[in-house]
């Protein structure tokens, strides 16, 4: 029903913002991968709203990009995973760790989150298995992009640089590691214009002794 809030961030607190919209209030609610990544008070943000009805009131979630408000949905349609669990494994875990945790089975990571126990991380993993993949954090890394200067695999943007780091990755997943170590690995490396997948992976190759 509310797609998206924008206006000026007039109040943060804890879990929880206020933006101005329509000379209106909203509070919405975040986790904290929201909170760090905010705009200073009184400039204009844009939050991907989720908009829950309950017979004790209605909520507002926000979200800084549509991808991280999809995960939110996802983790809502596992069985035992509310709102708030889902605000805490978000607050936990940052969307593209989540989704790493996820294809590499590592509940633990996931059961770090508050309310979480380990048979709900196992479902979380269960349920949602199916519905990432290494493509979409690959993308992810490049939509925080920039053209130019060099950047880590985080950074930078362009087809042919998401291309050869997400063939890195699974070169990496074939030579046995963890996808979360191969992931973390890529996303450390410099990426310059022109790059192939073998010179990102050696590149790779040189940080998985410091995860």
């Amino acid at each position: 029903m509310i797609a998206f809030v924008k206006g000026p961030l007039v109040q943060i607190e804890e879990d929880m913002v206020v933006v101005e919209a329509g000379s209106v209030g909203l509070e919405v609610r975040v986790p904290l991968s929201v909170l760090e990544r905010l705009p200073a008070l009184g400039q204009t943000v844009t939050l991907y709203t989720y908009f829950q009805v309950k017979e004790d009131g209605m909520s507002l979630y926000g979200f800084l990009d549509r991808q991280d408000k999809a995960v939110f949905k996802q983790l809502l349609g596992v069985n035992g995973v509310g709102p708030k669990g889902a605000l805490g494994i978000l607050s936990a875990l940052r969307p593209d760790d989540l989704r790493l945790a996820i294809l590499s089975g590592d509940a633990k990571a996931i059961s770090k989150a508050p309310g979480i126990g380990a048979k709900t991380a196992q479902r979380v993993i269960l349920d949602l298995k199916d519905k990432v993949s290494m493509e979409q954090v690959t993308e992810s890394w490049m939509l925080a992009n920039g053209a130019g200067q060099p950047k880590t695999a985080g950074e930078a943007g362009g087809a042919g640089l998401s291309g050869a780091a997400g063939e890195a990755v699974q070169a990496l997943t074939a030579l046995g590691y963890t996808n979360m170590e191969a992931a973390k690995a890529v996303k450390k490396v410099e990426l310059k214009e022109g790059m192939t997948a073998e010179e990102v992976l050696k590149a790779a190759l040189k940080h998985l002794s410091f995860l």
